[in-house]
């Protein structure tokens, strides 16, 4: 089953000479329980697209369907809630709250949309991820691979439609990203979710179940 396709999408900034095609005519979909990775080198095209595909920023033209749902149709109030259900994010500088624990930053986005929080999942995440012992735990008393452990757990909990990772080991040493994207790719065969990773890093890359190239705003396989 399809669950993120898109279809001619564009995203254009400026205008006459200057305009910049960031992305020019994306057609991409991706099969629920896939963990794709796309790559691109700096200036790509890759972030815009991961901005378009979490309904983070609206295209110049073209459309975006998450679970079905064409997100563009959506008027800004209730993509904005769709998001929060439908699309977990984990970002490069991990984007924890440093005022809540460990327990408290993962159940956050459920707590937010007024949902009651299924324990036994959560519990579930937190033992997979290896964060038992760490749920007291604030922040800044966390490493960095630690803490986007925390993110992914933090993302998992929605029951997301899908998960999009931007850069999500940019700021680890290699070592700890092996291991962050290994539990990644556990946590996507654990629980069937289904992620899609923007990286430059081929070695990462190859973790994935498939590579997406984007050169200039457009793929190239």
């Amino acid at each position: 089953m399809t669950i993120l396709q898109t279809q001619a999408l564009k995203k254009y900034y400026g205008s006459g000479n200057t305009e910049v095609h960031a992305l020019d005519g994306v057609d991409l979909s991706v099969e629920t329980g896939e963990f794709v990775s796309i790559v691109g080198t700096s200036g790509s095209g890759k972030s815009t697209l991961l901005h378009m595909l979490g309904g983070l920023d609206r295209p110049t033209s073209g459309k975006v369907y998450v679970d079905s749902q064409d997100i563009f149709a959506l008027r800004d109030d209730a993509l904005t809630i769709f998001r929060r259900r439908k699309i977990g994010f984990v970002f490069q500088s991990y984007n924890l709250v440093p005022v809540l624990n460990v327990y408290e930053n993962i159940v956050l986005p459920i707590e937010l949309d007024g949902n009651p929080v299924d324990q036994d999942y959560v519990r579930q995440i937190i033992s997979v991820l290896g964060l038992d012992a760490m749920q007291t735990r604030l922040p800044s008393q966390l490493s960095g691979g630690q803490q986007q452990r925390v993110a992914i757990a933090r993302a998992l909990a929605t029951k997301p439609a899908i998960i999009l990772a931007d850069e999500p080991t940019g700021n680890l040493d290699s070592r700890t990203s092996q291991d962050v994207l290994s539990l990644m790719k556990v946590t996507s065969t654990q629980f069937g979710q289904t992620i899609v990773m923007i990286t430059h890093n081929e070695e990462i890359a190859q973790l994935s179940d498939r590579i997406i190239r984007i050169e200039d705003g457009k793929i190239r396989g």
